[in-house]
């Protein structure tokens, strides 16, 4: 059997709906695997280590980053890194299933670089800031600076979104779920074919 090399990376700004895509994205296609992302920030009350992210201490990362075991990484906000470990993706590959990465847009962009004609980049693009900005302040996850933050780091990812293969505005949900799945399958099927 031929080792399937395709990579799926969707990436949006904060907010936009990415992860709720990837989960409805992982239910309807069995061949999709999540690529759980390392982080140095501390772990959130709900979420699993492992499942969620890989929590390391900012030291823990920066000696794999220095160990060279990393295929992407970043400095998201000061002193906060996110990356996308080597032994993840080999761990989705041996199993013969296909990476999905649910990252930001600069994480986004450097798996596709990484990957090249082998991944599909899709950019979920909200209906607007201030849509984007509502949604945010549902979660109730960041402080008042905190979420200024995002907002602004919202609105300069935005303009990277013609650097991804395919956007999808993500006002309708239920429209957005369909048309992923439409590019997703499409993609998998036409890179599987030759």
């Amino acid at each position: 059997m031929q080792e399937c090399k395709n990579a799926i990376i969707i990436s949006a700004p904060s907010g936009a709906g990415k992860t709720t895509l990837v989960n409805h994205l992982l239910k309807k296609i069995p061949d999709l695997s999540f690529s759980v992302s390392a982080c140095s920030r501390p772990r959130r009350e709900n979420e699993m280590h492992g499942k969620d992210y890989y929590f390391l201490s900012p030291d823990a990362f920066r000696n794999s980053i220095d160990a060279g075991d990393f295929i992407e990484w970043e400095e998201v906000y000061a002193g906060i890194l996110y990356g996308t470990l080597k032994s993840e993706v080999q761990r989705i590959r041996e199993a013969g299933k296909i990476p999905v990465f649910d990252v930001d847009v600069a994480g986004g962009l450097n798996l596709k670089k990484y990957f090249g004609h082998d991944a599909l980049a899709v950019f979920i693009q909200p209906p607007s800031l201030e849509v984007l900005e509502t949604r945010l302040r549902k979660r109730r996850t960041d402080s008042e600076e905190s979420l200024r933050k995002r907002i602004g780091k919202a609105a300069y990812e935005m303009t990277y979104a013609a650097r991804f293969d395919v956007v999808i505005d993500n006002d309708s949900l239920d429209e957005a779920v369909k048309e992923l799945f439409d590019l997703v399958s499409t993609f998998i099927t036409g890179s599987t074919s030759h």
